[in-house]
Protein backbone atom coordinates (compact mmCIF):
# COMPACT_ATOMS: atom_id res chain seq x y z
CA UNK A 1 0.00 0.00 0.00
CA UNK A 2 1.41 3.41 -0.80
CA UNK A 3 -1.53 6.03 -0.26
CA UNK A 4 0.90 9.19 -1.87
CA UNK A 5 1.47 7.21 -4.71
CA UNK A 6 -2.76 5.32 -5.04
CA UNK A 7 -3.74 9.45 -4.86
CA UNK A 8 -1.36 10.97 -7.65
CA UNK A 9 -2.08 8.72 -9.71
CA UNK A 10 -6.03 9.28 -9.09
CA UNK A 11 -5.77 12.99 -9.87
CA UNK A 12 -3.70 12.00 -13.04
CA UNK A 13 -5.99 10.04 -13.94
CA UNK A 14 -8.82 13.20 -13.45
CA UNK A 15 -6.74 14.98 -15.38
CA UNK A 16 -6.00 12.17 -18.40
CA UNK A 17 -10.30 12.02 -18.52
CA UNK A 18 -10.64 16.27 -18.37
CA UNK A 19 -8.10 16.50 -21.02
CA UNK A 20 -9.53 14.00 -23.38
CA UNK A 21 -13.53 15.63 -22.45
CA UNK A 22 -12.17 19.03 -23.64
CA UNK A 23 -10.33 17.30 -26.79
CA UNK A 24 -14.36 15.94 -28.00
CA UNK A 25 -15.84 19.37 -27.15
CA UNK A 26 -13.14 20.47 -29.60
CA UNK A 27 -13.57 18.13 -32.12
CA UNK A 28 -17.40 17.58 -31.75
CA UNK A 29 -18.25 20.61 -33.94
CA UNK A 30 -16.67 19.40 -37.31
CA UNK A 31 -16.82 15.09 -36.14
CA UNK A 32 -19.73 12.87 -35.95
CA UNK A 33 -20.15 11.07 -32.39
CA UNK A 34 -19.94 7.42 -33.92
CA UNK A 35 -16.41 8.83 -35.68
CA UNK A 36 -15.10 10.59 -32.08
CA UNK A 37 -16.52 7.13 -30.58
CA UNK A 38 -14.17 4.90 -32.99
CA UNK A 39 -11.28 6.96 -32.06
CA UNK A 40 -11.55 7.22 -28.11
CA UNK A 41 -12.15 3.13 -28.12
CA UNK A 42 -9.50 2.21 -30.99
CA UNK A 43 -7.04 4.28 -29.99
CA UNK A 44 -7.62 3.70 -26.18
CA UNK A 45 -6.49 -0.14 -26.97
CA UNK A 46 -3.01 1.15 -28.02
CA UNK A 47 -2.19 1.99 -24.37
CA UNK A 48 -3.88 -0.87 -23.28
CA UNK A 49 -2.24 -3.59 -24.64
CA UNK A 50 0.91 -2.25 -24.01
CA UNK A 51 0.09 -2.18 -20.27
CA UNK A 52 -1.33 -5.69 -20.61
CA UNK A 53 1.67 -6.96 -22.43
CA UNK A 54 4.09 -5.66 -19.87
CA UNK A 55 2.02 -7.15 -16.99
CA UNK A 56 1.84 -10.24 -18.46
CA UNK A 57 -1.93 -10.48 -18.51
CA UNK A 58 -2.75 -10.74 -22.52
CA UNK A 59 -4.33 -13.83 -22.32
CA UNK A 60 -6.11 -13.13 -18.78
CA UNK A 61 -7.98 -10.38 -20.96
CA UNK A 62 -9.46 -11.88 -22.86
CA UNK A 63 -10.46 -15.09 -21.33
CA UNK A 64 -14.04 -15.04 -19.96
CA UNK A 65 -17.01 -17.05 -18.36
CA UNK A 66 -19.72 -13.76 -18.95
CA UNK A 67 -19.80 -12.75 -22.80
CA UNK A 68 -23.31 -12.04 -22.63
CA UNK A 69 -22.10 -9.59 -19.88
CA UNK A 70 -19.57 -7.77 -21.35
CA UNK A 71 -21.77 -7.03 -24.35
CA UNK A 72 -24.81 -5.57 -22.08
CA UNK A 73 -21.93 -3.62 -20.13
CA UNK A 74 -20.37 -2.40 -23.28
CA UNK A 75 -23.83 -1.44 -25.14
CA UNK A 76 -24.94 0.41 -21.80
CA UNK A 77 -21.43 2.26 -21.75
CA UNK A 78 -21.32 3.05 -25.58
CA UNK A 79 -24.83 4.62 -25.30
CA UNK A 80 -23.49 6.85 -22.37
CA UNK A 81 -20.47 8.00 -24.64
CA UNK A 82 -23.36 9.26 -27.48
CA UNK A 83 -24.90 11.01 -24.83
CA UNK A 84 -21.96 12.07 -22.53
CA UNK A 85 -20.24 13.54 -26.03
CA UNK A 86 -23.58 14.93 -27.14
CA UNK A 87 -23.70 16.81 -23.85
CA UNK A 88 -20.26 18.22 -24.71
CA UNK A 89 -21.23 19.65 -27.85
CA UNK A 90 -24.12 21.37 -26.30
CA UNK A 91 -23.13 22.21 -22.65
CA UNK A 92 -19.46 24.26 -21.10
CA UNK A 93 -17.05 21.72 -20.10
CA UNK A 94 -17.27 22.44 -16.67
CA UNK A 95 -21.13 21.87 -16.52
CA UNK A 96 -21.09 18.63 -18.33
CA UNK A 97 -18.54 16.98 -15.94
CA UNK A 98 -20.07 18.67 -13.20
CA UNK A 99 -23.54 16.88 -13.73
CA UNK A 100 -21.74 13.87 -14.45
CA UNK A 101 -20.85 13.83 -10.70
CA UNK A 102 -24.82 12.33 -9.97
CA UNK A 103 -23.41 8.95 -11.46
CA UNK A 104 -22.54 7.72 -8.00
CA UNK A 105 -25.66 8.79 -6.57
CA UNK A 106 -27.21 7.34 -9.00
CA UNK A 107 -25.45 4.03 -8.78
CA UNK A 108 -26.83 3.82 -4.55
CA UNK A 109 -30.19 4.13 -5.99
CA UNK A 110 -29.75 1.57 -8.65
CA UNK A 111 -27.54 -1.12 -6.33
CA UNK A 112 -30.76 -0.97 -3.66
CA UNK A 113 -33.02 -1.85 -6.50
CA UNK A 114 -31.32 -4.28 -9.05
CA UNK A 115 -28.81 -5.53 -6.23
CA UNK A 116 -31.02 -5.60 -3.42
CA UNK A 117 -27.99 -3.95 -1.44
CA UNK A 118 -29.54 -2.42 1.90
CA UNK A 119 -29.60 1.48 1.81
CA UNK A 120 -29.70 3.25 5.34
CA UNK A 121 -31.41 6.88 5.54
CA UNK A 122 -27.77 8.00 5.76
CA UNK A 123 -27.03 7.51 2.33
CA UNK A 124 -30.56 8.02 1.31
CA UNK A 125 -29.99 11.53 2.60
CA UNK A 126 -27.02 11.96 1.03
CA UNK A 127 -28.85 11.22 -2.21
CA UNK A 128 -31.38 13.63 -1.59
CA UNK A 129 -29.04 16.34 -1.26
CA UNK A 130 -26.94 15.58 -3.91
CA UNK A 131 -29.66 15.36 -6.38
CA UNK A 132 -31.23 18.43 -4.94
CA UNK A 133 -27.32 20.14 -6.11
CA UNK A 134 -28.11 18.40 -10.20
CA UNK A 135 -31.29 20.18 -9.92
CA UNK A 136 -29.70 23.32 -8.70
CA UNK A 137 -27.30 23.04 -11.70
CA UNK A 138 -29.81 22.62 -14.26
CA UNK A 139 -31.57 25.23 -13.19
CA UNK A 140 -29.95 28.05 -15.24
CA UNK A 141 -31.30 25.65 -18.15
CA UNK A 142 -34.64 25.63 -17.75
CA UNK A 143 -35.63 28.83 -20.02
CA UNK A 144 -36.94 29.19 -23.12
CA UNK A 145 -33.61 30.33 -24.77
CA UNK A 146 -31.63 27.74 -23.34
CA UNK A 147 -34.26 25.45 -25.07
CA UNK A 148 -33.74 27.36 -28.42
CA UNK A 149 -29.79 26.90 -28.35
CA UNK A 150 -29.79 23.62 -27.13
CA UNK A 151 -28.57 24.30 -23.77
CA UNK A 152 -31.86 22.31 -22.26
CA UNK A 153 -31.36 19.51 -24.76
CA UNK A 154 -27.05 18.96 -23.46
CA UNK A 155 -28.28 18.70 -20.34
CA UNK A 156 -30.95 16.08 -20.45
CA UNK A 157 -27.73 14.22 -22.60
CA UNK A 158 -25.08 14.29 -19.59
CA UNK A 159 -28.23 12.89 -17.42
CA UNK A 160 -28.92 10.19 -19.49
CA UNK A 161 -24.99 9.73 -19.75
CA UNK A 162 -25.08 9.91 -15.52
CA UNK A 163 -27.39 6.92 -15.54
CA UNK A 164 -25.61 4.86 -17.90
CA UNK A 165 -22.55 5.41 -16.42
CA UNK A 166 -24.31 4.54 -13.05
CA UNK A 167 -25.80 1.24 -15.04
CA UNK A 168 -22.46 0.32 -16.32
CA UNK A 169 -21.09 0.56 -12.88
CA UNK A 170 -23.81 -1.73 -11.40
CA UNK A 171 -22.90 -4.35 -14.45
CA UNK A 172 -19.13 -4.14 -13.37
CA UNK A 173 -19.87 -5.16 -10.47
CA UNK A 174 -21.61 -8.25 -11.58
CA UNK A 175 -18.93 -9.09 -13.35
CA UNK A 176 -15.85 -8.50 -10.99
CA UNK A 177 -17.38 -11.77 -9.62
CA UNK A 178 -16.01 -13.89 -12.46
CA UNK A 179 -13.59 -11.75 -14.71
CA UNK A 180 -10.59 -10.08 -14.22
CA UNK A 181 -10.01 -6.18 -14.80
CA UNK A 182 -8.02 -6.44 -17.91
CA UNK A 183 -11.09 -8.84 -19.20
CA UNK A 184 -13.67 -5.75 -18.41
CA UNK A 185 -11.82 -3.37 -20.07
CA UNK A 186 -10.03 -4.69 -23.00
CA UNK A 187 -14.04 -5.96 -24.13
CA UNK A 188 -15.58 -2.82 -23.17
CA UNK A 189 -12.93 -0.82 -25.58
CA UNK A 190 -12.97 -3.78 -28.39
CA UNK A 191 -17.12 -3.83 -28.64
CA UNK A 192 -17.23 -0.36 -28.51
CA UNK A 193 -14.49 0.58 -30.74
CA UNK A 194 -16.78 -1.95 -33.19
CA UNK A 195 -20.23 0.03 -32.13
CA UNK A 196 -18.17 3.16 -33.48
CA UNK A 197 -17.10 1.68 -36.49
CA UNK A 198 -20.52 0.84 -37.42
CA UNK A 199 -21.56 4.31 -37.76
CA UNK A 200 -18.92 4.97 -40.66
CA UNK A 201 -21.85 3.98 -43.32
CA UNK A 202 -23.86 7.00 -41.60
CA UNK A 203 -21.18 9.16 -42.86
CA UNK A 204 -17.88 10.35 -41.94
CA UNK A 205 -15.70 12.74 -41.89
CA UNK A 206 -11.84 12.69 -43.28
CA UNK A 207 -10.13 14.81 -41.10
CA UNK A 208 -7.08 16.48 -41.84
CA UNK A 209 -3.66 15.47 -40.30
CA UNK A 210 -3.90 18.17 -37.15
CA UNK A 211 -7.34 16.83 -36.64
CA UNK A 212 -5.87 13.34 -36.73
CA UNK A 213 -3.79 13.54 -34.11
CA UNK A 214 -6.19 15.09 -32.02
CA UNK A 215 -8.51 12.79 -32.83
CA UNK A 216 -5.67 9.92 -32.02
CA UNK A 217 -4.72 11.86 -28.92
CA UNK A 218 -8.61 11.35 -27.75
CA UNK A 219 -8.36 7.59 -27.51
CA UNK A 220 -4.31 7.67 -25.94
CA UNK A 221 -5.86 10.06 -23.20
CA UNK A 222 -8.66 7.78 -22.70
CA UNK A 223 -6.35 4.73 -22.41
CA UNK A 224 -3.83 6.57 -19.96
CA UNK A 225 -6.56 7.68 -17.94
CA UNK A 226 -7.96 3.79 -17.88
CA UNK A 227 -4.65 2.56 -16.66
CA UNK A 228 -4.19 5.25 -14.20
CA UNK A 229 -7.40 4.65 -12.67
CA UNK A 230 -6.94 1.21 -12.50
CA UNK A 231 -3.32 1.57 -10.64
CA UNK A 232 -4.76 4.21 -8.12
CA UNK A 233 -6.87 1.52 -6.77
CA UNK A 234 -3.69 -0.96 -6.38
CA UNK A 235 -1.97 1.65 -3.83
CA UNK A 236 -4.06 2.37 -1.81
CA UNK A 237 -8.16 1.85 -0.63
CA UNK A 238 -10.79 2.89 -2.64
CA UNK A 239 -12.01 4.69 0.17
CA UNK A 240 -9.35 7.09 0.03
CA UNK A 241 -8.65 7.07 -3.91
CA UNK A 242 -12.17 7.73 -5.35
CA UNK A 243 -13.02 11.21 -3.59
CA UNK A 244 -9.90 12.72 -5.44
CA UNK A 245 -12.02 11.79 -8.30
CA UNK A 246 -13.67 14.93 -8.21
CA UNK A 247 -10.18 17.03 -8.78
CA UNK A 248 -11.89 17.06 -12.41
CA UNK A 249 -13.88 19.74 -11.71
CA UNK A 250 -10.73 22.22 -10.85
CA UNK A 251 -9.28 20.76 -14.10
CA UNK A 252 -12.40 21.01 -15.94
CA UNK A 253 -12.69 24.56 -14.91
CA UNK A 254 -9.05 26.13 -15.96
CA UNK A 255 -9.76 24.25 -19.13
CA UNK A 256 -13.02 25.80 -19.82
CA UNK A 257 -11.57 29.19 -18.79
CA UNK A 258 -8.35 28.79 -21.23
CA UNK A 259 -9.13 27.05 -23.87
CA UNK A 260 -13.41 27.93 -24.19
CA UNK A 261 -13.32 31.33 -22.68
CA UNK A 262 -15.83 29.91 -20.44
CA UNK A 263 -16.39 30.16 -16.43
CA UNK A 264 -19.04 27.93 -14.50
CA UNK A 265 -22.30 30.23 -13.43
CA UNK A 266 -22.59 30.59 -9.67
CA UNK A 267 -25.39 27.80 -9.90
CA UNK A 268 -23.62 25.34 -11.22
CA UNK A 269 -20.40 25.92 -8.57
CA UNK A 270 -22.97 25.80 -5.76
CA UNK A 271 -24.62 22.63 -7.06
CA UNK A 272 -20.96 21.06 -7.85
CA UNK A 273 -20.52 21.64 -4.31
CA UNK A 274 -23.71 20.35 -3.20
CA UNK A 275 -23.17 16.56 -5.78
CA UNK A 276 -19.40 16.69 -4.81
CA UNK A 277 -20.51 16.80 -0.61
CA UNK A 278 -23.02 14.07 -1.46
CA UNK A 279 -20.34 12.05 -3.31
CA UNK A 280 -17.97 11.87 -0.48
CA UNK A 281 -20.79 11.23 2.16
CA UNK A 282 -21.55 8.32 0.53
CA UNK A 283 -17.97 6.86 -0.13
CA UNK A 284 -17.30 7.26 3.60
CA UNK A 285 -20.36 5.31 4.25
CA UNK A 286 -19.78 2.77 1.66
CA UNK A 287 -16.66 2.52 3.93
CA UNK A 288 -17.53 2.40 7.22
CA UNK A 289 -20.21 -0.09 5.94
CA UNK A 290 -17.51 -2.37 4.90
CA UNK A 291 -15.63 -2.29 8.29
CA UNK A 292 -18.59 -3.15 9.94
CA UNK A 293 -19.27 -6.29 7.93
CA UNK A 294 -15.49 -7.45 8.01
CA UNK A 295 -15.76 -7.26 12.03
CA UNK A 296 -19.57 -8.74 12.10
CA UNK A 297 -17.28 -11.72 10.04
CA UNK A 298 -14.50 -12.16 11.98
CA UNK A 299 -16.57 -12.06 14.68
CA UNK A 300 -18.86 -15.08 13.43
CA UNK A 301 -15.89 -16.99 12.51
CA UNK A 302 -14.11 -16.63 15.83
CA UNK A 303 -17.71 -17.84 17.74
CA UNK A 304 -17.30 -21.69 18.71
CA UNK A 305 -19.09 -24.17 16.98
Amino acid sequence: MNPVAGVSLKILSALAFTLMAATIKLASTDYPIGQLIFFRSAFALVPLLIWLAVSDAVVNAVRTHNLKGHLLRSIIGATGMILGFSALSYLPLTEAVAIGYAAPLIVVVLAALLLRETVRAYRWTAVGVGFLGVLIMLSPRLGAGDLAEGASVGALFAIGAAFCTAGATIQVRRLTATERTGAIVFYFTAVTTLIGLSTAAFGWVMPTPRDFAMLVGIGILGGIGQILLTQSYRYADASLVAPFEYTSMIWAALLGWFVFGQWPEAAVIAGAVLVTASGIFVIYRERRLGIERRKELEASSSRPG
